[in-house]
């Protein structure tokens, strides 16, 4: 299938279905939304609560609303809590299996603490979002049995006066991710926003994907079912506007580092990577001596996977 193919076939709009729709759609079907949080106290309280009115107490299209905490250091947890999800400290799930703390990992363990056969996945920091969100992805997959993953693209505004600018994935997907696409995965080259954080998939495939333990679960996941099931296997939703809390240029690197990692690995030049950790070099204005000196600053970033979770579910807390 050539790429605008793919685009036409797959890429929906947000408003495609109503809720109606997809309530009768969803039959038995279960839906958990899974907001993995790291010290996010400031805004996973809306999103939860937001969520919560419109999606379980308006109209049931949720089942399950679990907040997975990855060693937050501020009210991340008590702030989930009271806004009504149940919340985990990602340690404190599966501790035999260990910790290697970062998005991946919680996400991955979610699946431990969760029961959806569909399992949607949104950040903790959204301040310019809607509750669409939610059933916009839910669409395809709920109306669609070949559909199993579906990914979010929205215009997150940057730069104001530019269409083009508006709906670009930001800087790590276009100096680092989107360039590894057109190198070695160009079938996903349709994607909008392949490193946007809100996104669904069906617990039977997401089970039996090897997971990064840092910020590359998206692009990994988006690798590997193209790799098992094919491209048309995966679905887009325009989900409108969506701002979040931008992280200073410096704490890219590690994203960065995590992403060519988890590439490295999928065109096969690395080995398994379990756990293993990178130094990543960067220089600071050093803390003490003449103004104007610098300091190297060696900065530890986990590029390990977690194996498929299928495997352990057997012990699962769920």
């Amino acid at each position: 299938m050539s790429g605008q193919a793919w685009f036409d076939r797959n890429t929906h709009h947000w408003d495609d279905w109503t809720l109606e729709s997809l309530l009768a759609a969803k039959g038995s079907t279960t839906v958990s939304l899974v907001v993995p949080a790291r010290n996010e106290a400031a805004t996973v309280g809306d999103v939860v609560t937001r969520v919560r009115s419109a999606l379980v107490e308006t109209v049931q299209l949720l089942d399950e609303i679990v907040v997975i905490d990855s060693d937050s250091t501020d009210d991340t947890y008590a702030v989930a809590s009271d806004a009504g999800a149940v919340v985990h400290r990602s340690s404190e799930i599966r501790p035999d299996l260990g910790s290697v703390p970062g998005k991946g990992e919680a996400m991955w363990k979610s699946l431990f603490v969760t029961t959806g056969d569909v399992v949607v996945f949104m950040d903790a920091d959204l301040l310019d979002w809607d509750t669409h969100f939610v059933p916009g992805l839910l669409g395809p997959l709920l109306t669609r049995p070949d559909v199993a993953l579906v990914k979010g693209f929205y215009e997150r505004p940057l730069v104001s006066g530019s269409d083009v600018a508006a709906y670009e994935g930001g800087r790590v997907t276009e100096l680092v991710a989107r360039p590894l696409i057109a190198l070695d995965f160009p079938e996903l080259g349709g994607l909008v926003q392949p490193l946007a954080g809100e996104w669904a998939v069906r617990r039977s495939l997401f089970e039996k994907l090897r997971v990064p333990t840092g910020y590359a679960v998206e692009l990994a996941a988006l690798a590997d079912t193209a790799a098992t099931l094919g491209i048309d296997a995966i679905a887009q939703v325009d989900l409108g506007r969506r701002a979040h809390r931008h992280q200073a240029l410096r704490d890219l690197g590690a994203m960065a580092t995590q992403i060519m990692a988890a590439a490295a690995l999928r065109r096969g030049s690395r080995d398994s990577l379990d756990h293993r950790d990178v130094v990543l070099r960067q220089y600071h204005p050093a803390s003490a001596g003449a103004p104007g000196a610098i300091e190297a600053v060696d900065r530890v970033v986990a590029v390990g996977e977690r194996p498929p979770a299928a495997g352990f579910l057997a012990g699962s807390l769920a």
